[in-house]
């Protein structure tokens, strides 16, 4: 079995996380991230390029958040959407109103006209809904992660292709903990103020070619995403992910190989994987007729946990990889439905069998989701080191296999589902 370093996996996640910390889609720190897989990919001798995108950049300079409780305004944390306004640093006042999952059944959102909405769920997973809440005017949304019980607000985003085509409101996540406390309280209004917003800006995926002979047009491809969510270092999410394309392309770069390993570090994955579905769009036809599938590797290095494969593929794709995953003591659930929100998703919609490499620890997900804490103390490199060693000798035999030893597409069970979500929160392919 090939055998990744522990020691130059935690040099590139130290300096992903720690020295260059925060990486926003389209700001410096996501430029700084991608500067440096660029010339790590080159020390190793690998083919690298950069292929640039637009984006909205989340700059904000300050927001607040108070809430009044029996006529007293008491202020409290919260983090800005992504792909929402602010208020150009004026106060914007309301009175609080609660819209829950089941409140969607309502024939009229016209109550939350004007109102400031403690919103249960931080994902608003259908454009219809989207759009009628939106043509309903509220003032602001105050985002509530239920999946996470806790004092300390998530960062998270809208969808952009529901905000470009509807609109949106200022829009903050709030901690799950104080919205309770708010409703136990009593409180009867909320006021948000935020200085700064979305700005254009760009993006960028960077590729590493691991050339291929005499089967060079088949391709192999291999994800991770190097951006992180507003005020988060993203030491597992996903330096994790980065820190494994580089760590397969030392691997991989000097094996002798039929078909082409293309690893791809996608900017904007905490937008709803733009740089994946940019990529995806802009090369659908080569994708489509010569990709052979998608291994995305994404949040994976949780100190305590559980392995988690999203497959979309016919059964014998994750029969390929399975002995390898065992023969390094490596046991994994497989989940089937279809999960839009990692880069393996968008390849997905363009056919290919596709992978989402996830590591859990608490039946949410991870407890430092998209959190200021979620640091290099929460990454174990000896588990992305056992993971990445794994995944690399397979890719191993399946770039030099005379067949490859699985059915090629998606399953018919699958397909509807993945068209639905990729026309409903992606847009389609002309978006």
């Amino acid at each position: 079995m090939l055998q990744a370093s522990p020691e130059r996996l935690a040099r590139d996640l130290g300096v992903l996380a720690n020295d260059i910390g925060v990486r926003l889609a389209g700001t410096s720190g996501e430029r700084a991230a991608a500067d440096h897989i660029i010339a790590r990919a080159r020390e190793i001798g690998a083919d690298t390029r950069e292929e640039i995108f637009p984006v909205q950049s989340r700059v904000v300079a300050e927001e607040q958040l108070e809430v009044q409780i029996h006529g007293e305004w008491r202020p409290f944390p919260c983090s800005l959407f992504s792909n929402t306004p602010g208020t150009n640093g004026d106060w914007r006042t309301a009175e609080i109103a609660v819209l829950a999952p089941t409140d969607y059944q309502r024939d009229d959102l016209g109550h939350l006209r004007g109102k400031a909405v403690i919103h249960l769920g931080c994902h608003i997973e259908s454009r219809e809904s989207y759009r009628r809440l939106m043509s309903a005017s509220p003032a602001f949304l105050l985002m509530v992660d239920t999946r996470y019980p806790g004092p300390t607000p998530l960062a998270d985003g809208m969808f952009p292709a529901y905000t470009a085509a509807i609109g949106a409101v200022p829009t903050l996540n709030v901690a799950h903990k104080d919205s309770w406390d708010w409703v136990r309280r009593g409180a009867t209004h909320a006021r948000c103020r935020i200085a700064g917003g979305m700005v254009p800006a760009t993006s960028q995926n960077i590729v590493i070619d691991l050339a291929g002979t005499d089967r060079a047009d088949e391709v192999l491809f291999v994800g991770g995403h190097h951006d992180t969510q507003a005020a988060s270092p993203g030491a597992d999410d996903n330096a994790s992910g980065v820190i494994g394309v580089l760590e397969l392309a030392r691997l991989l770069h000097d094996r002798p190989r039929r078909r082409t390993i293309r690893l791809i570090s996608f900017g904007a994955e905490e937008q709803l994987s733009v740089g994946s579905s940019t990529y995806v769009r802009t090369h659908r036809r080569e994708v489509s007729e010569h990709g052979r599938l998608m291994y995305n590797l994404d949040a994976y290095g949780s100190a305590l946990g559980w392995l988690q494969l999203h497959v979309n593929a016919y059964p014998d794709f994750e029969a390929s990889f399975r002995p390898h995953f065992r023969a390094a003591n490596l046991y994994y659930q497989t989940v089937t439905s279809v999960v839009p929100y990692a880069d393996h998703f968008p390849f997905a919609a363009a056919g290919l069998p596709a992978v989402f490499h996830y590591r859990l620890n608490c039946n949410a997900g991870r407890f430092f989701h998209h959190r200021p804490d979620d640091d290099v103390s929460r990454v174990s490199v000896e588990v992305v080191a056992r993971d990445v060693s794994a995944v690399a000798t397979w890719l191993d035999e399946m770039a030099t296999a005379r067949t490859l030893p699985f059915t090629a597409g998606i399953p018919e069970r699958d397909r509807p589902a993945i068209a639905a979500c990729w026309d409903d929160l992606f847009g389609g392919w002309s978006a």
